[in-house]
């Protein structure tokens, strides 16, 4: 009986700090830094786009990614030209990424 309790401690343990890690505020800072190394010139990407991977022509968020990468290249223009909501989506997951370290520094947990 002392193991099983011994067990359930540690699996609370380790609950508790997936409960405080900061899951959402790693992606969105792993999407950012995503963006920065994307070759928005090179003739192929890898899409995780599910209409695009079914083989239609056309979706309403493809280019956003290279897009995005464009205006972290100073490509203005291209980047309007590709995806115009790229500035926007910049700006709402730069403010995420603020809520998110602003929301960590005021409490004690995450979450």
């Amino acid at each position: 009986m002392a193991s099983f309790s011994y067990f359930e401690g540690h699996m609370r343990n380790v609950s508790n700090i997936f409960r405080k890690f900061p899951l959402e505020l790693v992606f969105w800072l792993g999407a950012i830094v995503g963006i920065f190394l994307i070759d928005p010139y090179g003739p192929q990407h890898f899409s995780l786009c599910p209409l695009s991977n079914l083989g239609f022509d056309w979706c309403p968020g493809c280019g956003l990614g290279r897009s995005m990468s464009l205006l972290t290249k100073g490509d203005i223009q291209a980047s309007w030209s590709m995806h115009p909501l790229a500035m926007f989506a910049f700006a709402a997951i730069g403010y995420r990424i603020y809520q998110l370290i602003k929301l960590i520094k005021t409490s004690n947990h995450y979450g």
